[in-house]
């Protein structure tokens, strides 16, 4: 069948130009087989189905539904469905669980949630499974519709058996639909981020990592245009080194620690840690240039690079690795000793171990040596489970991850490894 679309402005044409009622309209062209009735050539676009896209804005007509013979359906919640070979709601969650196969579902798990304004992809995922990374198991995929792993508030998830599996199945993704004709209206801005949005947007003005060369050759700051030992924001700096034709509005950085690979001692880079931006007045030698924002003292010898765009992904979903990753934590964001819940590591593996956004890490605690006290020989401890971490943003070599949950204390050189799944609770 066509695939019908509309945008708000084209469902606005649509009232002003055909003589035919909306309602009407929608539905002909809801149940046609065909071309689009007449009436709606102003309006709607008949063609077959798109590769998936992830517009700005989205809106779409969702046919009317003819009674399902079986009886499928759940008419608590008014939702009917469609295009499996064998859906329907679990009667109970004794049943969801025995179909759960190697899902591991949470004893409270709901069988029907209602997305609220504030929710995160990972807190769903921890309300209804022990082990959160298992998401991909649980999760029914609608393959037809763009961005399938997109949740938005006010979306109803429901525990069913999908062909004698228990899956948890969103109302809007194609499967499932309500009775009548209507318009959806979608922002990938509102759809629930993966985890907290704004931890990260804090991590943006964290350190990033840069080679020594990048650093050496950025511009600095020469001295403050005023008597000042410190700079801070509308203070006016001169600049060495900053070219004609560059970048007008730039970031400020001082030169932090070096990440090394504890295993093999290979240099991965430096801490370019952000103090503030600027913007630049006259180009010349020294440059002229203004402070406009500090987030803490800036000094002489500070320098100059490029504003590093988000270059992160908020819209992805938690997996497990294929592969073991072998990786250890290099250094936690502000730079405390002790790692606790949202606080952001960096790891000595990046893309070229085959890391990716999304991927879930158990955090092992480092072992340790005691002494016996019967023998007086070094014993080594084995490794503790102490939490879990999700890698968001990745280089070749480097990549960095929000800790999830901590149940152990998490220091530096903690492993990083693919978990091991656990048994259903």
């Amino acid at each position: 069948m066509p695939q019908y679309k509309a945008t708000a402005r084209a469902v606005e044409r649509l009232t002003r130009h055909s003589a035919l009622p909306l309602a009407l309209l929608l539905t002909a062209c809801a149940t046609a087989t065909g071309p689009c009735p007449p009436g709606a050539r102003y309006a709607l676009e008949c063609s077959p189905p798109q590769p998936a896209r992830e517009p700005e804005q989205s809106a779409a007509i969702s046919p009317p539904l003819a009674a399902v013979p079986n009886g499928s359906g759940n008419p608590a919640s008014g939702l009917i469905t469609s295009g499996f070979a064998d859906a329907r709601p679990v009667a109970s969650f004794d049943e969801a669980r025995a179909r759960s196969g190697p899902v591991a579902l949470n004893s409270d798990a709901p069988l029907r949630y209602v997305v609220k304004k504030g929710d995160t992809l990972w807190g769903i995922a921890s309300r209804y499974l022990a082990d959160p990374y298992q998401w991909p198991e649980l999760w029914y995929v609608n393959g037809k519709i763009a961005n399938p792993h997109l949740i938005y508030p006010g979306n109803v998830l429901e525990l069913m058996v999908v062909n004698g599996r228990t899956q948890l199945v969103r109302d809007d993704a194609g499967d499932i639909e309500r009775l009548g004709p209507r318009i959806r209206e979608s922002d990938l801005e509102t759809a629930l981020p993966t985890i907290p949005i704004d931890i990260i947007r804090n991590f943006l003005r964290g350190p990033r990592l840069v080679d020594a060369d990048t650093l050496d050759r950025a511009p600095y700051i020469l001295a403050f245009t005023g008597e000042h030992l410190i700079g801070a924001m509308n203070n006016g700096v001169y600049v060495k080194n900053l070219k004609a034709g560059s970048a007008t509005t730039l970031a400020v950085v001082h030169r932090g620690g070096v990440y090394r690979d504890p295993d093999t001692r290979e240099i991965l880079g430096y801490e370019a840690q952000p103090v503030g931006e600027a913007d630049v007045r006259v180009f010349g030698d020294p440059a002229e240039v203004m402070l406009t924002q500090s987030f803490r003292e800036i000094l002489t010898g500070d320098r100059l690079l490029p504003l590093e765009a988000e270059n992160y992904q908020a819209f992805f979903y938690p997996h497990v690795p294929p592969q073991a990753v072998g990786a250890k934590i290099l250094s936690v964001y502000n730079g405390l000793s002790q790692i606790a819940q949202y606080q952001i590591v960096a790891l000595n593996r990046g893309t070229n171990a085959g890391l990716e956004p999304g991927h879930v890490l158990s955090i092992k605690q480092a072992s340790r040596k005691v002494e016996d006290p019967v023998t007086h020989h070094d014993v080594v401890l084995p490794e503790q489970e102490a939490g879990l971490l999700m890698v968001f943003k990745v280089t070749p070599k480097v990549s960095y991850g929000l800790v999830m949950s901590a149940t152990r204390p998490v220091h530096v050189l903690d492993r990083a490894e693919k978990p091991d799944l656990k048994r259903a609770r």
